[in-house]
């Protein structure tokens, strides 16, 4: 017959073997459902990943085809974007991920038998949280270090002299057409270091003020593409010249003889320097900013990483299917529920670039955020509030 002591010892025993298998089964459930979600986040992602690249690699292809661009800085450019294409990636990758994973376990009937072993949603929450904790880490260091180090030093090759080499790529001895319009270039010469050019001859036709047709040529000794610092837009400044105005066969006409002449190069709308220059600046730099443009930008790095864990719920909870409907049946509503998320959130930004404070911003992470909570215990909220009213209409008829 065991003493108390010995009997003491003995609950002890059993009590701390079963809180240890315990421990070791929510760790290998924990294990599993991870390696299966990061699975599929990192497929998706991949997926994404050269869908996006390989579309921007043809479309800026296509800019330094007809000039835009000097084609030996066009991958080095595009590596540098690179983190900015994953920070936005990579949140979605890990929604769909979710959906794909956690389908295919509720489809196969694995979700039923881990609630039925008594694992709540509430844990399936947590268990959820811990990659999504793993890729919000890996967004915020892309969103607040990496992706402005990259666009600055993209924006640095763009913006480099000797990267312009002459008007838009312009190769020297050769009469060009700029695309899309009727800009005819040449020059006679190019410095191959620092990009002046010599005996520059530019012809355009243009429309004047009263719809007359006018054909405008200038000459200059020497030019070359300057950058203004302030707005970062690139300027052709060309010296010592004359520029001749009027139409062809008639004496009306004018001529402007000028030392420095200055004209605005246009970029394509959404071309490969249409990145906003404050995407360039450091975090610690916009921290002690004030503008309008500044803090948004500031604030749009700080959210990146808090849609993962928000979108990591949702996907959760419209995982839940079952055999007969499939795993892909909630798909369509997912993407536009995401997709209204950083609609949302990109038009936030624009409203704080207009003025607006930083809470346009935060209140649709809130939003999302209270529908992530209700999607998750709402019917379980719904469901005691039912029983706790059905036990009172009971009380009160007895």
């Amino acid at each position: 017959m065991m003493t108390g002591d010995e009997t003491e010892q003995l609950v002890s025993f059993f009590s701390g073997a079963i809180s240890g298998a315990v421990i070791r089964v929510r760790m290998k459930i924990l294990a599993y459902l991870t390696r299966d979600v990061l699975l599929h986040t990192v497929a998706v992602s991949f997926t994404l990943l050269v869908i996006i690249f390989s579309g921007r690699f043809v479309k800026y292809l296509a800019e330094a085809a007809v000039g835009n661009l000097a084609g030996d800085i066009l991958l080095p450019v595009m590596f540098y974007r690179l983190p900015g294409f994953l920070e936005l990636i990579l949140p979605l990758g890990l929604f769909i991920g979710i959906l794909m994973a956690y389908g295919r376990l509720y489809v196969e009937s694995e979700m039923v038998v881990l609630s039925a072993c008594g694992v709540s949603p509430s844990r399936v929450a947590a268990y959820t949280l811990a990659p999504a904790l793993l890729i919000m880490i890996l967004v915020a260091v892309l969103s607040l270090v990496v992706t402005p180090m990259g666009a600055a030093r993209s924006s640095a090759l763009l913006d480099d002299p000797e990267k312009s080499q002459g008007l838009q790529t312009l190769a020297a001895g050769r009469f060009q057409n700029r695309s899309g319009s009727d800009l005819v270039s040449y020059a006679e010469t190019i410095a191959p270091d620092s990009g002046v050019m010599r005996g520059v001859f530019l012809s355009q036709q243009t429309v004047s003020a009263d719809g007359t047709p006018q054909l405008v040529v200038t000459v200059a000794a020497e030019g070359e593409i300057v950058l203004d610092a302030g707005t970062g837009a690139r300027y052709l400044e060309l010296r010592n010249g004359y520029r001749y105005q009027g139409l062809p066969g008639h004496r009306d006409y004018r001529v402007v003889e000028f030392e420095i002449f200055g004209e605005r190069i246009p970029e394509p709308e959404g071309g490969i320097r249409s990145v906003p220059r404050v995407d360039g600046r450091s975090t610690a730099s916009l921290l002690a900013a004030s503008a309008p443009e500044d803090v948004a930008a500031l604030h749009w790095r700080l959210s990146l990483p808090v849609t993962v864990p928000i979108v990591a719920i949702i996907a959760l909870c419209l995982s839940r299917t079952d055999h007969r409907r499939g795993r892909y049946i909630k798909m369509a509503p997912a993407f536009a529920l995401y997709l209204i998320y950083l609609v949302l959130l990109t038009n936030a930004r624009a409203a704080m670039e207009a003025g607006a404070g930083p809470l346009v911003l935060w209140r649709v992470h809130l939003l999302y955020l209270l529908l992530a909570l209700w999607l998750l215990y709402g019917k379980v909220i719904v469901g005691r509030l039912w029983r706790q009213r059905r036990r009172e209409g009971s009380h009160a008829a007895a």
